[in-house]
């Protein structure tokens, strides 16, 4: 069985891509056992990915001390490819001390991380004007598979957590809402507004989820808003996402897990282009991408995002009246 070593240690957002690219190589060539280097806040979605055989946690608040522990991990199986997915000076330096036959790294890596590669992966057709998730794709026509996604992402154990609170609501199930995301600017401030929209005028329960606490200062009728920001953690992140209708994010991490796992996902975008970093498959039709005016999110209101949602909502139902849509 040949054995390939993936080195993506951060972020959310393209770790969610790598698995993706995984799952793909895993489809198209299931003879290949993979393994993955991850941060340890990020070990609990790799190792529960039903593409990925292995992990290794890297502990980054340990220093070298928490680098050279794990490498002597990897350094115990000799693997037949070693793909750095980050190619950064760190994740160049887990390739060279990786006992690899092939080392593979992207062509656009930094900070003199390509010195430690034996080759690189072709430029995307259209280079840097692509979608960062096809970028990477060209990972897999090193093992001879298609650049091109095979189906949705898959979880194990996904149903195993109790998850009450995303019980439906006059039989809907909740909307589900990321109101946070990585960067300041990236950040909607209507999600509040927004929130009691969905709730009074079209009849939803809505969820909070998240990592980082936000308040949401209005008052709802009891059973119709849940907020879980602070309380979200990556092991329950994929079975939150599956009990949800809709997902509605800023541009962060959740929202392309949820495209990923093909569910239905609005993603809010301001100075960042939809075209290269939006939900993806960008031409799904249970994938879309709201931006702003300008690029700047503070002139996107409440009411024209609810306004688009009822839209894309109605739109999604005719398709699945007439039996020419499935969704997940």
């Amino acid at each position: 069985m040949p054995e390939m070593l993936i080195i993506k240690p951060s972020a959310l957002r393209d770790i969610v891509h790598g698995l993706q690219v995984a799952a793909s190589i895993k489809a198209q060539k299931p003879e290949w056992r993979i393994s993955w280097i991850v941060r340890d806040i990020f070990s609990p979605l790799v190792r529960g990915c039903s593409a990925i055989d292995q992990v290794y946690m890297f502990q980054r608040q340990e220093g070298a001390r928490g680098f050279f522990r794990m490498m002597r991990g990897v350094r115990k199986r000799e693997f037949d490819l070693v793909c750095d997915f980050q190619g950064l000076l760190r994740t160049g330096l887990m390739t060279k001390w990786s006992r690899g036959k092939r080392k593979v790294g992207r062509p656009d890596a930094r900070e003199c991380a390509g010195f430690f590669y034996d080759e690189k992966i072709k430029e995307a057709p259209e280079g840097r004007t692509t979608h960062a998730l096809e970028r990477l794709l060209q990972f897999c026509p090193v093992v001879g598979a298609e650049a091109r996604i095979v189906g949705p992402l898959r979880f194990r154990d996904i149903d195993r957590l109790n998850l009450g609170f995303m019980d439906p609501r006059k039989g809907l199930r909740p909307i589900l809402i990321f109101p946070d995301s990585g960067q300041d600017n990236k950040k909607w401030n209507g999600f509040s507004q927004l929130t009691s929209l969905l709730i009074r005028e079209a009849g939803r329960k809505v969820v909070w989820a998240g990592s980082h606490y936000l308040p949401c200062r209005e008052s709802f009728p009891d059973g119709s808003f849940v907020n879980l920001t602070g309380n979200t953690s990556l092991t329950s992140l994929p079975a939150l996402l599956a009990k949800a209708d809709w997902v509605i994010s800023n541009d962060s991490g959740p929202m392309h897990l949820s495209a990923a796992m093909g569910f239905k996902t609005i993603g809010l975008f301001g100075p960042t282009d939809p075209r290269l970093s939006g939900p993806y498959p960008i031409k799904s039709p249970t994938n879309y991408a709201i931006q702003a005016p300008v690029g700047e999110l503070a002139h996107l209101s409440a009411k024209e995002v609810f306004y688009l949602f009822n839209r894309i909502e109605a739109s999604l139902k005719r398709a699945q009246a007439k039996g020419s849509l499935v969704t997940a």
